[in-house]
């Protein structure tokens, strides 16, 4: 059976207001099984109406979510590492309310935050400790959390798929796992397809990514030998269609890269569907 594929919502921007629901509809109708949606808010009763939405268009969900510098789950302050905690326990309960059975992101640190050096042991520990705290809270609400590894660029703590695997090894919890990014993977993979060999079955989701975060088939990354390994590997999971725009600020993305959202939506999913 083919794995569903999915859109990531981020490409409307972080907002994920009422506004937003007649895309899901409009999503379906091109043929998207589901959508990876941002959590970055902690209202449980927008996520209900959100999976009931959901549910009524047959639609799968992954959510999907970030520590920005309030939040610091590897600070040496320990109230703004139990803040941080707290904080990623709520946003799991807003998966499960969404309907989601995966939380992922780089829920490890937070985005575009530095200490001008590589990772510490002490920081690692606090990582493990504060994820391993968080997976059981997300096993108590039917969820499994698979960690992202995100650029240099972007993160330091863990900047590639060796760092990942040996953080969620060190974690060994069952509801504490990784996905795979193809953007990451290209910057810091020198063969992304072997990482995900290397991976195995620690993946639990996917985000397909252009090199540019535009249209999937436009640019550089080798989609049909990532969708050969995945397959190789016997993953099932969503295949998410991830790509950003200037709506994005975090990505600092300035120029207009496509004519639409929905365009973009369109050429990605027919362009994929011919490998999966």
């Amino acid at each position: 059976m083919p794995n569903p594929i999915g859109m990531n919502l981020l490409l409307w921007g972080t907002e994920m207001d009422d506004s937003l629901l007649p895309i899901l509809s409009s999503l379906r109708e091109m043929g998207f099984d589901g959508v990876e949606v941002p959590i970055l808010d902690t209202d449980t009763q927008k996520w209900k109406r959100w999976s009931n939405e959901l549910n009524a268009l047959g639609m799968e969900r992954v959510a999907v979510s970030l520590n920005s510098a309030e939040h610091q789950l590897i600070s040496p302050d320990p109230a703004m590492r139990n803040k941080a905690l707290e904080y990623n326990k709520k946003i799991v309960e807003c998966a499960a309310a969404l309907g989601a059975r995966y939380l992922t992101g780089p829920l490890h640190s937070s985005l575009s935050v530095f200490s001008g050096k590589g990772p510490t042991a002490q920081e690692l520990e606090w990582a493990r400790e504060n994820l391993r705290l968080l997976a059981e809270h997300a096993q108590r609400e039917g969820i499994t959390v698979g960690l992202e590894f995100l650029n240099r660029f972007e993160s330091y703590l863990v900047t590639s798929t060796a760092e990942l695997i040996a953080l969620v090894d060190s974690i060994n919890h069952p509801n504490c796992k990784m996905m795979f990014d193809t953007f990451h993977a290209n910057i810091e993979e020198k063969d992304p397809v072997s990482s995900i060999q290397m991976a195995g079955d620690r993946i639990i989701h996917v985000q397909l990514s252009e090199n540019d975060r535009s249209t999937l088939g436009s640019g550089q990354i080798d989609f049909p030998a990532t969708l050969a390994a995945l397959k190789a590997i016997g993953y099932e999971g969503m295949i998410s269609i991830e790509a950003f725009s200037t709506r994005l600020t975090a990505a600092n993305i300035w120029r207009k890269m496509f004519a639409s959202e929905m365009e973009l939506a369109k050429q990605s999913i027919q362009y994929i569907k011919q490998f999966i």
